[in-house]
């Protein structure tokens, strides 16, 4: 498709997205065509008491059973007070300006146990985040969590679509779908089951794109933590090593910027390679403790990537960490801008032309924390 398609596309289907009066092609307002979208990370919204959500909850491995319910209690705690601060902090960044929200998966905490438990846990979620953004179109993308539990995947699989199509105005029977924002591509990938044909249709189709910016839970490039292989096509076998270094490539010399999510970081981290550069913008809005409510950097500069997975010795099962210094190792000198903290807060993304800042609101935050330059 050329660009001048493209354009034309743009303008036409994004004529069919007004929702609520709200969502409207930018062009002719600002000869740079200037928008902005409040994001939002990872919420694993859940509440108290537990049993609300969880009572049919059914795990039978015992660490993991463990875990998960500690997961439950620091939600239920997170959800009393902090997060709701956050939410209408992520409020006030609404402005004439804006034309979207957006999650970044793990929506939800899941382990419902129960797939129609499931569904309602979806649709609270959505009903009220909506309701507290001023009811803009709000597009979220598969999590792990979101399909965790007993029939959530196919629960999670029946009502999204059907709610994504509701929200943008336009027909969506999966969870890899794009839309456009005036000549800006926005290709939506899940994460939990990669399908590669639609991403490289999707890819095909916005060819001409202004911008192109992937949305995906799990980071497109490896994370420093002790899951850095949770990330797109991230396996160690030899097919999937493959994969990977053949989207890295198709994704950099699209410059694409990637929004996520996952790794409960804000984090930036612009690499360059394979005839192109991948910026990738990583969101959390799992504030669990308040002190993460307060922006402070963990580590920045290239060579501090990969400290944190070099020193973890074990994972939450209590097996030993695998030496991955090779995989770090192989990103390393494309790398030239890493910024890694543990903050939680909500974002604002302002697109100008080619220009695109992200800034960010630690906890609720009344100024802008920081700043994130994603293109001068």
């Amino acid at each position: 498709m050329k660009r001048r398609e493209f354009l034309t596309l743009s303008a036409s289907s994004l004529a069919g997205l007004a929702l609520e009066g709200r969502f409207q092609i930018a062009e002719g307002r600002n000869e740079d065509n200037k928008y902005s979208i409040v994001i939002l990370g990872d919420t694993h919204f859940d509440t108290e008491p537990a049993s609300i959500y969880h009572s049919d909850y059914n795990e039978p491995v015992e660490w993991l059973n463990r875990v998960q319910r500690e997961e439950f209690a620091r939600n239920g705690e997170m959800w009393r007070e902090r997060c709701p601060r956050l939410l209408k902090r992520a409020a006030c960044l609404v402005d004439d300006d804006t034309r979207m929200v957006f999650q970044m998966g793990d929506l939800i905490q899941g382990d419902c146990g129960n797939p129609l438990v499931h569904k309602k846990m979806l649709g609270d979620v959505m009903d009220r985040f909506k309701g507290e953004l001023g009811g803009l179109p709000f597009v979220t993308v598969a999590g792990n969590h979101d399909i965790r539990g007993t029939g959530a995947e196919k629960a999670y699989r029946e009502y999204m679509p059907a709610r994504m199509s509701s929200e943008l105005g336009k027909e969506i029977t999966g969870t890899d779908f794009s839309f456009n924002i005036g000549d800006d591509a926005y290709i939506v990938i899940d994460f939990n089951r990669p399908d590669d044909e639609a991403v490289e249709r999707l890819l095909k189709e916005t060819e001409g794109a202004r911008n192109t910016f992937v949305l995906i839970h799990g980071p497109l490039l490896p994370f420093d933590g002790g899951s850095c292989r949770w990330f797109f096509h991230g396996g160690e076998s030899e097919k999937h090593t493959a994969a990977r270094r053949h989207f890295r490539g198709l994704f950099a010399r699209r410059n694409v910027i990637c929004l996520c999510g996952h790794t409960h970081r804000t984090e930036l981290a612009d690499w360059y390679g394979d005839g192109g550069r991948i910026t990738q913008m990583t969101m959390n809005s799992v504030w669990s403790k308040e002190e993460y409510g307060t922006y402070t950097v963990k580590a920045e500069g290239s060579e501090e990537y990969g400290k944190f997975r070099m020193a973890q010795k074990t994972l939450p099962d209590g097996s030993p960490v695998k030496d991955e210094s090779a995989l770090f190792e192989e990103y390393r000198p494309g790398l030239r801008r890493y910024i890694h903290s543990v903050s939680a807060g909500s974002y604002k993304m302002t697109v100008s032309g080619r220009k695109v800042i992200v800034d960010f609101y630690a906890g609720d935050s009344t100024r802008a924390s920081e700043r994130f330059v994603l293109r001068p």
